[in-house]
């Protein structure tokens, strides 16, 4: 009883513990992926000749997350999360160093068929967010999470920028420039890992199971009702999430955020290209909007941990509608308006995945949690690639001012939907 009681004393510490290392391993992988998503397309373009390979490059590692993202979610249901983010750092890191091959040999089916595992940091860093709430206060739960996704800020800037050093070091050791950026981001995804290994101990996954089972044996003892996850038979992530309706809600949320955020930025450099715009110029709206992804995380936490969950997934619905309007009626020429469009569309991202995550690992038993939040995952990434795609489709066939509209009216639907959930529902019940 005493080893309990001491556990519990320690939690506080252990999580400040868990979040330190989430937050380091979070830069390392970050830089990493932020590397390889800013080189990826160009180097499979260069090999290639072909624009469309190029945009293969992308589609490759998205799959690969979404892959990996089922994979890490079954190792931490078993083992931890200590195991599973170690096991998609590794997978990053085995597909940079292919990367680092089949550019060194020329071969860009080699490149495309290496940013498959490559994905595997990708989902990493998606799932660190969900660690940093195992142990976390039930009422600090979503700032805990946004703490780890703002670290992401710190590699999306140091990645892209090291990309360019880091050719001429390759050509410096006689090797392909082009090589460079993947050196860097196997080191990086090599550096998390072992960051992981070494570090996350005790596992907080693990560590919170044991309280929940030990609180689920105090309640039996005492002739309290058990969580029925705790006692019952295992269910699969699919037949937990068709019991919560509100889990339900938080995978939405998340799902439909990440088709439009992908969706709307994917296209928005083609459309500035069309319109006259410089390089130059589109890199300082995309580096915008990619502050705006991350950088205020920590206030979207406070704001879902003081005022709730679905009260930020609205705020993120509307920010996203805004985003599509404004981003839609711009011209190509028209950076101002676009760089306004840009950042709300990265600020209704990180409002809708910081308020979405809480909320799905606030509704799911610990039990069954890694389970279902690895589903969640899958479904994002998924919905990233069909985001891509659509808007693709999209503009080929009508325009990018038609994207906006189609976005905004997605997320229209999805903010009716928490309206119906949070206002209409309730207060039809209080007359019944």
């Amino acid at each position: 009883m005493q080893d309990r009681v001491v556990t519990l004393v320690a939690v506080p510490r252990i999580q400040r513990h868990t979040l330190l290392v989430l937050v380091g391993t979070q830069v390392a992988g970050g830089v990493g992926v932020a590397a390889g998503i800013a080189v990826s397309s160009l180097v499979a373009a260069d090999l290639s000749g072909s624009e469309i390979v190029g945009g293969a490059a992308q589609t490759g590692m998205v799959i690969g997350a979404a892959i990996a993202s089922f994979a890490l979610s079954k190792v931490a249901a078993r083992s931890g999360r200590r195991p599973a983010l170690a096991l998609g750092y590794g997978l990053g890191t085995l597909g940079a160093i292919g990367s680092v091959v089949a550019v060194a040999a020329g071969s860009w089916p080699g490149l495309l068929a290496a940013l498959v595992p490559f994905g595997g940091a990708v989902a990493a860093g998606l799932a660190g967010r969900f660690a940093a709430t195992d142990l976390a206060d039930p009422r600090r739960i979503a700032r805990a999470l946004a703490i780890v996704v703002w670290a992401v800020t710190v590699g999306a800037v140091a990645g892209p920028n090291l990309a360019a050093p880091s050719q001429r070091w390759a050509e410096a050791l006689g090797l392909v420039g082009a090589t460079g950026p993947f050196l860097l981001c196997a080191a990086a995804f090599a550096i998390a890992g072992v960051g992981t290994l070494v570090g996350l101990r005790p596992d907080p996954l693990l560590l919170a199971r044991q309280h929940a089972a030990e609180a689920a044996e105090r309640a039996e003892r005492a002739g309290e009702p058990v969580e029925p996850s705790s006692a019952g038979p295992p269910s699969t992530p699919w037949q937990v999430l068709r019991a919560l309706p509100l889990a339900q809600l938080a995978v939405a949320g998340i799902v439909v955020c990440h088709l439009v955020m992908v969706g709307l930025m994917s296209l928005t450099p083609v459309h500035m290209a069309h319109g006259g715009a410089t390089l130059q110029v589109v890199g300082v709206v995309i580096s915008l909007h990619v502050a705006g992804m991350y950088a205020l995380s920590p206030l979207f936490g406070w704001l879902a941990d003081r005022v709730g969950r679905r009260s930020v997934l609205g705020l993120a619905a509307v920010l996203l509608v805004i985003a599509g309007l404004v981003a839609g009626s711009a011209g190509g020429s028209d950076a101002g308006r676009l760089t306004v469009g840009l950042v709300a569309l990265g600020l209704g991202w990180s409002a809708g995945l910081v308020a979405g995550s809480a909320l799905l690992t606030e509704v799911v038993p610990i039990a069954d949690r890694a389970g279902v939040q690895g589903l969640s995952d899958v479904a994002m990434n998924v919905a990233g690639a069909l985001g891509g795609v659509l808007a693709g489709v999209t503009v080929a066939i009508s325009s990018y001012a038609v994207l906006g509209v189609a976005a905004a009216a997605l997320v229209t639907v999805f903010l009716l939907l928490i309206v119906l959930r949070e206002v209409i529902r309730p207060r039809a019940a209080a007359a019944g």
